[in-house]
């Protein structure tokens, strides 16, 4: 489910399932993008998932992020 989540943000105008944004665990989706290279994406998962007028966790996912980022190799200075 989450792979699915963020494939469809990392991909673009693909349809999120309203099961994704409400049941999503946050943390560990913004620790996965992180690892992955990603900025975070909350932004878009906040953009997706209002259409069923959903707002993720944003805290959950910036806590999940800044773990994921502090354990990458690839960390760009800020």
């Amino acid at each position: 489910m989450r792979s699915l989540l963020s494939a469809c943000i990392l991909l673009g105008g693909c349809v999120t399932a309203e099961s994704d944004c409400r049941t999503s665990d946050w943390y560990a989706l913004g620790e996965r993008d992180a690892r992955m290279g990603q900025r975070p994406l909350i932004e878009r998962y906040a953009e997706s998932c209002s259409r069923y007028q959903v707002r993720p966790a944003e805290a959950d996912y910036m806590a999940g992020w800044a773990i994921g980022y502090s354990q990458t190799s690839f960390r760009q200075p800020n």
